[in-house]
């Protein structure tokens, strides 16, 4: 039955194994894969071949969602498969979104003016950027299936040393621009599952306690950022895995830096974002809806004035994971590697 649920090739030879009764281990050296990359694929297609219902007290509905019907299959007189009807239960989900609320306000005071910093030798030619490919905050990962462990705690220390140290070796000037290319949350919900598919994350514990990580790490970057320039601003671009997650960092973001007249965070919710200075301009999307070769297109049509007044136009995008750099006719385009490891989907990427 798994042969059904198989969308490649290779998933289906791993089908094809599995009803046979072949072992996770024995697939692996039929296929020649490995053994770890192949239990994935075993799992993914148990769960698409498992009956689209939920035994009854089997307690698998999901937090925020609760039971309004069932539906049953009798064989022979007997119940052999029975269907739970769901929909979302308005109240828990809001208490559930009120969890995560609570934890993004533990820590969010206004926080008073810093001096700036004295910059005797400072070049104001000069503006830093600072990109974040795809942070990912929140994803967990198993080395023993991915390569690499990953939590919570290793994204806090990894992502709060690079920056300290990015910010300490670049070269003195005033002003300086935070750039979030986008997916810097893993998840979106409490579910733990992508937004447009529904497709389960591998996700480190509790939705607040990502919220609450989260935004320490960005305190910390910009706090960084602020020891070493005048002015510092943020743009948090939307990604496919925190379409509304990058929305409410930026809110809370201008809150909680709204007496700090050095930080500012632009809250446009935008897919697409523009910084001038001098001749050069740069664009920022996370590169999950536009094609590369369109972006120069897109930069034309939004800023024609802005375009006109320059010679060097950058696009500064995420989503792919890896570092790629690309000329079009009058803007560059690259993308930035992420710092986070690869999930279990990601190590999987043969099938």
């Amino acid at each position: 039955m798994y042969v059904d649920y198989a969308n490649t090739d290779q998933q289906k030879e791993v089908a094809r194994l599995m009803e046979d009764g072949l072992t996770g281990e024995a697939i692996a050296k039929k296929v020649g894969k490995d053994p770890g990359n192949v239990r994935k694929v075993m799992a993914l297609l148990k769960q698409r071949a498992a009956p689209k219902s939920i035994p009854e007290h089997s307690g698998t509905i999901p937090d925020g969602y609760k039971i309004k019907g069932t539906s049953t299959l009798y064989k022979d007189g007997e119940p052999a498969l029975q269907w739970v009807k769901t929909n979302q239960d308005a109240e828990r989900q809001l208490e559930l979104m009120k969890e995560a609320i609570a934890s993004l306000s533990e820590d969010l005071p206004r926080l008073d003016p810093e001096s700036p910093p004295d910059n005797s030798d400072t070049d104001n030619n000069l503006m830093a950027v600072y990109p974040l490919g795809d942070p990912h905050i929140g994803v967990l990962t198993w080395g023993e299936e991915t390569g690499q462990n990953w939590d919570l705690k290793t994204a806090e220390k990894k992502f709060c040393k690079a920056f300290s140290r990015l910010v300490k070796t670049a070269p003195q000037c005033d002003h300086a621009v935070i750039v979030n290319l986008g997916d810097y949350f893993h998840a979106d919900n409490m579910e733990g599952v992508t937004t447009r598919s529904g497709n389960s994350l591998d996700v480190d514990t509790r939705f607040a306690k990502m919220i609450r990580v989260g935004f320490k790490i960005m305190r910390q970057m910009i706090d960084s950022a602020l020891s070493h320039h005048r002015t510092v601003k943020v743009i948090n671009a939307t990604g496919n895995h925190d379409d509304t997650s990058s929305l409410f960092l930026s809110v809370a973001l201008a809150n909680m830096y709204e007496s700090e007249p050095r930080v500012i965070i632009d809250e446009s919710p935008t897919p697409f974002h523009y910084v001038e200075w001098g001749k050069c301009m740069f664009g920022v999307h996370h590169g999950h809806s536009c094609k590369p070769s369109m972006l120069p297109g897109v930069m034309a049509a939004d800023q024609p004035k802005m375009w006109g007044r320059t010679e060097y136009r950058y696009w500064y995008t995420g989503h792919i994971h890896h570092d790629t750099k690309k000329e079009y006719a009058g803007v560059t385009q690259e993308s930035f590697r992420t710092l986070a490891a690869k999930d279990a989907y990601a190590t999987v990427g043969w099938v």
